[in-house]
């Protein structure tokens, strides 16, 4: 069978770009797999997520620009769609062409068409908006792979898709498949858009070698330094008030991204210089997770929270913000405990209460036991299961 994913970027650091590499690299195992990327071919680097052992297939696609006389009416609709037209299906429908105008939808139909793929993985949302508004000129299957929570893509400040909602509504069902992750995002999707979903859970995207231990005396979080997302501002501010009364834990943060300069601003403004330590994105990220004692997940919203997940599976204990996808995969599962969504305070506290546990490596343990549920193997058969 011949499967492509169409994503937007492969060869950059990301949560999204692991979990496809290693579901693309499963797949290729039995069947013909192609990679259809926005990427500029410079950046083409399979060794970044180990992808150079496999047979998969690369295609970088260079969208043209698009002639004057095809981009004036389209953002001119684009426009009037979002501020003043009702968003019903006929215009949701003529805004998915706007926003994708035939220049570039051409190209995309004229090479999924000339591979003949029995199936079209739309790796993201905007990715799968191309995708619905071309379904009726492809041949083969196609299947939206959300990768960010419904609360992500429409409900907070700095949402995803904002005022697509109705675009969202009325043109994913024209895909034969939608893939979300959770069983949260099922629902809401389900009873404010009337949008059917599967779900399957992102498995498990390394292979522990390690484990950590409470003798490191050190927290751990990683993400992109994205605005107003990982909140890693909240932990800085949040292990300032427990360093104060603590003087052995120190705290490292792995990351890239916008917020950097910030946050090693207000480090500096802690005076946590020589207990905070930012390290730059790394292929060989196991090495942090072996020398940390808890993770700490801070974020304001997520849409799965993979890091959780391989966190676990090196025995480390979890402090996670209250949100409805840590709730669906942490709670009463005993591998740690929650502190309330953006508290600073609370967060200081739960985390001084973890380090006077001295039952912390059985925490871990339980933890490490949970984690084998996200294995590759289990994810797997689910993705079989939805795609034949």
């Amino acid at each position: 069978m011949k499967i492509c994913f169409y994503c937007d970027t492969i060869f950059t650091f990301g949560g999204v770009q692991r979990v496809l590499a290693v579901i693309a690299k499963e797949l290729s195992k039995e069947h013909d797999i192609t990679i259809l990327t926005l990427d500029d071919p410079s950046l083409n680097d399979t060794t970044m997520y180990g992808l150079e052992s496999t047979e998969i297939h690369y295609i970088n696609l260079q969208y043209p620009k698009i002639p004057f006389y095809e981009n004036i009416p389209c953002k001119a609709f684009s426009l009037l769609y979002k501020t003043i037209l009702p968003q019903n299906k006929l215009f949701s429908k003529w805004y998915g062409y706007s926003s994708f105008p035939h220049t570039q939808r051409s190209l995309l139909i004229k090479t999924l068409n000339q591979e003949n793929y029995d199936v079209v993985v739309g790796v993201h949302v905007f990715l799968s908006f191309h995708l619905a508004s071309i379904k009726r000129q492809i041949q083969a299957k196609t299947i939206g792979w959300m990768h960010n929570s419904y609360d992500a893509f429409f409900s907070i400040k700095t949402s995803y898709v904002g005022k697509q909602k109705n675009q969202f509504k009325h043109l994913m069902p024209k895909l034969d498949k939608v893939i979300v992750l959770s069983k949260y995002d099922q629902e809401r999707f389900l009873k404010e858009l009337n949008v059917q979903t599967e779900v399957i859970y992102n498995p498990l995207t390394i292979e522990p070698k390690g484990k950590g231990s409470s003798e490191h005396k050190k927290f751990l979080a990683i993400g992109r330094f994205s605005p107003l997302h990982k909140g890693f501002d909240i932990l800085i501010n949040a292990f300032a008030l427990f360093a104060k009364q603590n003087q052995d834990w120190t705290l490292d943060i792995v990351g890239e991204g916008p917020e950097e300069d910030m946050l090693r601003s207000l480090v500096s403004k802690h005076h946590l210089e020589k207990r905070v330590t930012l390290y730059p994105f790394t292929k060989e990220v196991e090495k942090h997770y072996e020398s940390a004692s808890v993770y700490v997940l801070s974020s304001r919203w997520e849409g799965f929270g993979l890091v959780l997940v391989e966190a676990m599976s090196y025995g480390l204990p979890i402090i996670s913000s209250y949100l409805p996808v840590t709730k669906e995969l942490l709670e009463n599962k005993g591998v740690g405990v929650f502190f309330e969504n953006e508290n600073i305070a609370d967060l200081a506290e739960k985390m001084k209460l973890i380090t006077q546990k001295n039952n912390l490596e059985t925490i871990g343990d339980t933890a490490l036991e949970y984690s084998k549920q996200f294995y590759l193997d289990n994810i797997y058969k689910q993705w079989k299961e939805l795609i034949f």
